[in-house]
């Protein structure tokens, strides 16, 4: 039996551990990076079959660092995790789909 393997890409070490409890209890392998750049790395390096994105992160925006995975896999399915709010059907333009985080606030565009 194969085991997809998701790269989640959140800062917040709460969030992370809750995703990947639910991935995993799901039946998924878990990836975790805490940072864009920790996230594309590991895209690069790995055989991610998909990938969970917070989408503000320390170093970088989840549209940029979507961006940057879409480059390297074009065909990796991007998931935008974030709160929301009157932003989010401007962002989910820039993901392939959305997962509401109801404990979080709406992320901003200005970061």
């Amino acid at each position: 039996m194969h085991t997809a393997k998701v790269l989640c890409v959140e800062n917040h070490a709460n969030h992370l551990q809750r995703l990947k409890f639910m991935l995993e209890r799901a039946g998924y392998e878990v990836i975790a990076a805490s940072s864009g750049r920790q996230g594309v790395s590991m895209l690069k390096n790995q055989p991610i079959e998909g990938v969970l994105l917070e989408y503000d992160l320390p170093d970088a925006t989840g549209a940029t660092v979507r961006a940057e995975m879409k480059s390297i896999k074009p065909e990796i399915p991007v998931l935008l995790f974030a709160g929301v709010g009157n932003q989010t059907p401007f962002l989910i333009r820039f993901f392939d789909s959305y997962l509401r985080n109801p404990e979080k606030p709406e992320p901003t565009l200005d970061t």
